[in-house]
């Protein structure tokens, strides 16, 4: 048996997304900055794209600056931000559970002079917006809050800090990677002045993402050259990704109700399975998540050896973030919101498709279940845990 449960590290592409892609690529191969007609006919399908996309959370095109992806996205709307404050405005407010994009964006930001607030989440995983109003200071230039975790996929009160930094006319950006195409956003709803995305999150080609910058938002060139993307992002625009991502995301949100239904339920289902193993614990807030994302915590394990051992069962899982799966330092989400390093060690994300069946998802939990035991079997952490030389944290 064979089941991905990786889809917050990558989803497949969909069908309705390779097919809107493949006439750019072999037909309509034409440089959209081009006059003559073969440029032109890929400039028409690059601003029809433009617009469904834009369409699809709120905005109005000429908002929408295609990118490479959601970290060239956010290193934009990030470095902008820094870059356009006035001199008396050096200080950043974002949370401690950022993904990287972020958070190594604002380290460089610091090394300028920056000054940045990393406000703390609760054990559930969700900031208080209460919190971001309180870190607000006069120099303050930014706010920057995720929409939905990439790690334990808990959902932000986006739309309360988006009002809370609208009132104090503070620019407000969010990464909205795990969001878009998975739940309902829309920019004016949620007071967002700056929101990132990437088209591989939800089915569409991996290398293309989309930047909205609310109209009058000044930006800052990361890439020099050109004058694409009316001079805010220089290159050649990918016109079949783009059509691929446009495509990809009018199915998501097409398919969005249904879809987070499924999910919900398998997500339920295996929390429920799961949560039998002893001394384990659910990461994040069991209802305030996004459909698709289990998170878990096993006592005495390293989530290495669990990740590896799944696999051998046709099982395709992750620890965390893909972006830091190389990594053997503890996830700093999971340290964020209280989890000590031996535990954040032996975590295991699942984002399941939504077309998983009941008995794969029973497979999932008994695969989980056997290769939990198995490891903690020879482990000399869970032996002292069992003997009663450790005490139990879970």
């Amino acid at each position: 048996m064979k089941i991905y449960a990786d889809n917050a590290a990558t989803t497949k592409m969909s069908r309705r997304a390779v097919d809107a892609m493949m006439p750019y690529i072999y037909d309509i191969y034409g440089n959209p900055s081009s006059l003559y007609s073969e440029g032109q006919r890929a400039k028409e399908a690059l601003e029809e794209a433009r617009r469904r996309v834009a369409l699809a959370i709120g905005a109005e095109a000429k908002e929408i600056i295609f990118t490479s992806g959601g970290s060239e996205a956010d290193n934009q709307a990030i470095t902008s931000a820094a870059v356009g404050a006035r001199k008396n405005k050096r200080h950043i407010v974002t949370t401690a559970i950022e993904h990287h994009a972020v958070l190594h964006t604002l380290e460089r930001l610091e090394k300028e002079g920056f000054e940045v607030t990393r406000v703390g989440v609760g054990e559930d995983g969700v900031v208080d917006a209460r919190d971001v109003a309180s870190a607000l200071r006069d120099d303050t230039c930014l706010v920057t809050v995720m929409y939905a975790n990439n790690e334990i996929g808990t959902l932000q009160p986006v739309k309360e800090i988006g009002r809370i930094c609208r009132e104090r006319g503070v620019p407000f950006h969010t990464d909205a990677v795990q969001a878009v195409g998975h739940i309902p956003v829309n920019v004016s709803d949620d007071n967002v002045d700056m929101l990132s995305a990437s088209a591989h999150k939800f089915h569409g080609p991996k290398g293309v993402g989309f930047l909205y910058a609310k109209r009058g938002v000044r930006l800052q060139n990361l890439i020099e050259g050109g004058a694409q993307e009316r001079g805010r992002r220089a290159g050649t625009e990918n016109v079949a990704g783009i059509v691929a991502m446009a495509e990809a995301l009018d199915e998501s949100i097409e398919n969005m109700a249904r879809d987070a239904c499924a999910l919900t339920r398998a997500r339920d289902r295996m929390i429920a399975g799961l949560s039998k193993i002893p001394h384990s614990a659910l990461n994040g807030d069991a209802a305030r998540r996004l459909p698709g994302n289990v998170n878990f915590c096993f006592e005495g394990i390293e989530g290495e050896s669990l990740l590896l051992l799944l696999d051998d069962r046709g099982i395709s899982a992750s620890s965390g973030s893909a972006c830091t799966s190389g990594s053997l330092d503890p996830s700093h989400v999971l340290l964020a919101i209280g989890r000590v390093h031996d535990v954040a060690h032996g975590s295991l994300r699942l984002t399941p498709s939504p077309d998983i069946t009941d008995d794969e998802i029973d497979y999932v939990i008994k695969s989980v279940t056997e290769v939990v035991a198995y490891l903690r079997s020879f482990s000399p952490v869970w032996r002292d845990l069992v003997n009663g030389q450790k005490q139990h944290i879970l």
